[in-house]
C-alpha cells in the first residue's frame, strides 16, 4: 500500500472481501461467555446482599428494601449497555447514571468486603460476631471512596508529558508533538459539553498532531451526532487522525467512520500516511481486531505496513495494546494505544493485567515502544480512582536532540 502525503489522495478503508457476520461456534462461544459472567456476576450481588443485609440481621421493610434496592440496581447495570442502543440523550443519562453509578459502588463493595473477611479469616475472628460493625465500616469506607472517584471521572483530564527517544526519529522534527486523547465514551454519562471542554484542552497544546485512539462513543450515530460535534474543532499543525476502538465497533463502526471523517479527522484504517514530506516519518493505524466479530473491518497490520521504507521512523496508532509484540516484530518504533483506562477503579488494573500486560504508561519490546494511555474519559461507571484520566502530549526525540 503507497505512502501517502497528508492532503494527497485518500483511499478507502482496507475491508476484507470475505467479510462475515460471526459463525455459529463464535456466536456459541460468546454465549457461554456471557452466561459464565452474568453468574459471576449475580454470585457477587448475592455475597454483597448476604454481607451487607443478611449476616447482620436486617429485618422487615429494611431487609426487604436493602435486598430490593441490591437486586434492582444489579439487573439494571447488567441492562444499561443496551440502553445505548434505543434510547436518546438525555433520557438516557436520566435512566442509566444511578446504574452505572452502582457499577462502580458494586467493585468496590465486593473488594472492601472479600478484604474484610480475608483479614477477619487470618486473625481467626467469626463474622458473624461482628457483621453489624464491619458493614456499618465497609459501607462508609466504599462511600468514601466513591465520592472520591466520582469527582475524578467526571472532571476534565489533566495533560500527562511524556517525551520519548526513537532511534530513527529525524533530527528535524526533535520535539514533535503528538496530543493523543482515547477512550472518551461519549454516550450515556458524557456528552457535548465534556466534548467541548476536551477539545478546548488539547487545542490549547498547539499538538504537530492529533491522535484520537479509538473508543470515541457509546451509542450509534443518530443518537450521539451532535454530542461530537465540538471534536470538529480539534486541530493539529499535520492534522487528526483516528482509529476506531472495540466500542466504535459496537456502536455501528461504519457510519461512526463516516461521521469522523465529517468533524474533520482522516481515519487510519489499515492504511498510514507521510508526516513532514521526504526528511519526516511514516504514521499508521489499524481498526480495531474485534471489528471480525460484525460485518465490518479488522486490523490488518501487514496491509499498513506493507511497501513502507525501513530507513523511515514509523508511529502506529492501534487501540488495543494486545496488538504490540506483532507491531514490535514488524519494526514499529512507536505504538500509541489505549483499551485499558489503566484500570480505572483500583485494584482491577491487576485483573486487567491478566488479559493484556501493558496497562499504562510507556513500555519497550526489542527496539520498539509502547505508550497507553489511561483514556480521556471512562466506561460504565462515572469513576476513577488511582487511574486518572489523561491527554496525552507526546514528546518526540531524535537521539542527542534537544529543543
Amino acid at each position: 500500500m503507497p505512502v501517502q502525503e497528508r492532503g494527497q489522495v485518500r483511499d478507502s478503508a482496507v475491508m476484507p472481501a470475505s467479510a462475515e457476520r460471526p459463525g455459529p461456534l463464535r456466536i456459541a462461544i460468546v454465549l457461554c461467555f456471557v452466561a459464565l459472567a452474568l453468574s459471576l456476576v449475580g454470585s457477587a450481588h448475592w455475597y454483597i446482599a448476604q454481607r451487607l443485609v443478611i449476616d447482620p440481621g436486617f429485618e422487615g421493610p429494611l431487609r426487604t428494601l436493602g435486598l430490593a434496592a441490591i437486586t434492582l440496581l444489579g439487573v439494571g447495570a447488567v441492562l444499561t449497555p443496551g440502553l445505548e442502543r434505543w434510547l436518546a440523550p438525555p433520557a438516557l443519562r436520566i435512566v442509566a447514571f444511578p446504574f452505572l453509578l452502582w457499577m462502580g459502588v458494586f467493585w468496590l463493595a465486593l473488594v472492601a468486603l472479600a478484604f474484610s473477611d480475608l483479614v477477619l479469616g487470618l486473625m481467626g475472628a467469626s463474622a458473624e460476631d461482628v457483621s453489624v460493625p464491619r458493614a456499618a465500616f465497609v459501607g462508609a469506607g466504599v462511600a468514601a471512596a466513591a465520592g472520591l472517584a466520582l469527582r475524578n471521572g467526571l472532571r476534565v483530564p489533566a495533560v500527562r508529558r511524556v517525551e520519548i527517544e526513537l532511534a530513527r526519529w529525524p533530527r528535524k522534527l526533535d520535539g514533535f508533538r503528538i496530543v493523543q486523547i482515547s477512550d472518551i465514551h461519549i454516550g450515556p454519562v458524557l456528552g457535548r459539553g465534556f466534548a467541548a471542554a476536551l477539545t478546548e484542552r488539547v487545542n490549547a497544546l498547539a499538538p504537530d498532531l492529533v491522535a484520537v485512539t479509538g473508543d470515541l462513543v457509546d451509542g450509534p450515530v443518530e443518537m450521539l451526532r451532535a454530542d461530537v460535534e465540538p471534536f470538529a474543532a480539534l486541530r493539529g499543525r499535520h492534522g487528526v487522525f483516528f482509529v476506531t476502538g472495540n466500542h466504535d465497533v459496537y456502536s455501528g463502526g461504519e457510519p461512526w467512520v463516516d461521521r469522523v471523517r465529517e468533524l474533520g479527522m482522516e481515519p487510519l484504517r489499515n492504511r498510514r500516511v507521510a508526516i513532514g514530506g521526504a526528511d519526516g516519518f511514516d504514521l499508521a493505524g489499524v481498526d480495531d481486531h474485534r471489528g471480525d466479530w460484525v460485518r465490518g473491518s479488522s486490523e490488518d497490520l501487514g496491509a499498513a505496513l506493507a511497501g513502507r521504507d525501513p530507513a523511515r521512523a514509523l508511529v502506529l496508532l492501534a487501540h488495543d495494546p494486545g496488538s504490540f509484540r506483532r507491531a514490535a516484530a514488524a519494526g514499529v518504533d512507536l505504538q500509541l494505544s489505549g483499551h485499558t483506562h489503566g484500570g480505572q477503579i483500583w485494584p482491577f488494573n491487576f485483573l486487567v493485567r491478566l488479559a493484556v500486560p501493558w496497562v499504562a504508561g510507556l513500555h519497550r519490546v526489542g527496539a520498539s515502544q509502547l505508550y497507553v494511555s489511561r483514556g480521556s474519559g471512562f466506561w460504565g461507571p462515572p469513576m476513577r480512582l488511582l487511574a486518572p484520566a489523561e491527554i496525552g502530549e507526546i514528546v518526540l526525540r531524535s537521539p542527542g536532540g534537544k529543543d
